[in-house]
């Protein structure tokens, strides 16, 4: 019986050209898929990252490799659903992470759908991450490349929701940290749902990236000096600012206050600060100001010491849980406020300071959690409003905008969007 078939997201690179050849060499039936979606409206900054050769390029590799290449145009959908929504965050103030909507919004989305339209029964990408289920015969996690090899009829697992367990049941689908821990992604992947889970394998995960380079360059494949993707992709080799200008975002300048209320200094429009900055304020004092908040209602900056930055805990919104559905319960763990932060031990209280006696274990000032309602959320059964972290230690520059992602172990239990700090 034949192996399933795998598309694989393709951008010319490293990362994606290695994971197409492991697939092709493990007997699954593969072919490249690649995302246009920046068109020339995009392209046209003059710090863009992204020039039409990716196409070519993972068509090339493609070929090299004997394998199929499709091309799919989603620029008007990213346009409407990425670029828009990270422009408008910045404009009420916040600090976005396109990264993360795009995996669970395109590559995980409207890619996976493409993909299984055009035949496949998974969709593979280069991150730096491990997707897979615990095997009920030895209570071991597998990644899904390795449960598919063994048994080809992986393919048509469902993934559906199950009841909450002590342990982790095998119909559930994980998502696991990369083995490399520099190298890590499984940050940006939090959003996706046991059903994207369970048609996603990253064949990198268990791989270093020296060993995915020498690989590479062994197979002559892609030239390992080729400079890796950007971050941010349409944001490219500039700062956010250079680009929110090239898009002419309207900014109105503002007063920079202190968080006494006195007045500082003028802003240059809110989009173009965010928390914990320091550098650009163009204000003076007798100590160095950081950005502690942004008010969008009044249009002000406020600063104010460094220690005056930081948050012993925060709400997050548009939540996701992969380990469980939406807890009953307070959960332990560790979490990162960034991509690639520093990771601390916390506590996630479902349903915030809504619940009696909770929200003050470390001596928080609690304000009503901010509603989240059910349309909000993105995983199966995990609907239930926003959830209070507490931090064991306060953290430096949580920022409105930015992912939440709660880790068990190497397990990333669930994550959210930071919609309010707490101190």
């Amino acid at each position: 019986m034949s192996r399933p078939t795998v598309a694989v997201a393709m951008s010319g690179g490293v990362d994606s050209s290695v994971t197409c050849m492991l697939l092709i060499e493990q007997g699954f039936r593969v072919f490249g898929i690649t995302m246009k979606i920046l068109g020339t409206h995009v392209t046209s900054c003059p710090y863009s990252a992204y020039y039409p050769a990716v196409e070519e390029e993972a068509r090339e590799v493609c070929r090299k490799l004997g394998v199929p290449h499709h091309t799919v145009d989603l620029t008007e959908e990213f346009e409407a659903e990425i670029i828009t929504p990270f422009i408008e965050n910045y404009s009420e103030g916040k600090t976005p992470n396109p990264c993360v909507l795009c995996n669970r919004k395109f590559k995980f989305g409207h890619l996976l759908t493409k993909a299984r339209d055009l035949g496949a029964d998974y969709l593979a990408t280069g991150h730096y991450a491990r997707a897979g289920r615990i095997l009920e015969q030895t209570g071991e996690f597998a990644e899904n490349h390795v449960n598919a090899a063994a048994d080809p009829d992986a393919g048509s697992t469902s993934g559906e929701p199950v009841s909450e367990a002590d342990a982790v049941p095998p119909s559930r689908y994980l998502l696991a940290r990369g083995k490399d821990p520099g190298k890590d992604q499984s940050y940006v992947l939090y959003g996706l749902g046991q059903h994207m889970l369970s048609h996603a394998m990253f064949p990198l995960g268990s791989l270093t990236k020296e060993q995915v380079v020498a690989i590479s360059r062994r197979r002559e494949l892609v030239a390992a000096e080729k400079p890796e993707s950007q971050e941010i992709c349409f944001v490219g080799t500039g700062s956010y600012q250079d680009f929110l200008r090239h898009r002419n975002v309207d900014a109105p300048p503002g007063n920079i206050v202190d968080t006494s209320g006195k007045v500082v200094g003028r802003h240059k429009g809110l989009a173009y600060y965010t928390v914990g900055q320091r550098r650009g304020l163009g204000i003076s004092g007798p100590h160095s100001f950081y950005v502690v908040n942004i008010d969008p209602d009044a249009n002000e900056v406020i600063v104010g010491k460094r220690e005056e930055a930081y948050a012993k805990g925060c709400y997050i919104g548009d939540v996701n849980f992969i380990m469980s559905d939406y807890p009953e319960s307070p959960v332990r763990g560790t979490c990162m406020v960034r991509y690639r932060g520093r990771e601390v031990k916390a506590t996630l209280i479902p349903g915030g300071a809504n619940r009696p006696g909770e929200g003050t274990k470390v001596g928080l000032r609690v304000s009503p959690a901010p509603k989240s309602g059910p349309e909000s959320t993105h995983g199966a059964g995990n609907s239930g409003g926003a959830v209070l972290v507490e931090f064991d230690e306060p953290q430096f520059a949580v920022t409105l905008g930015q992912a939440l992602v709660f880790y068990q172990g190497a397990f990333v239990y669930g994550g959210g969007t930071i919609t309010k700090s707490v101190r």
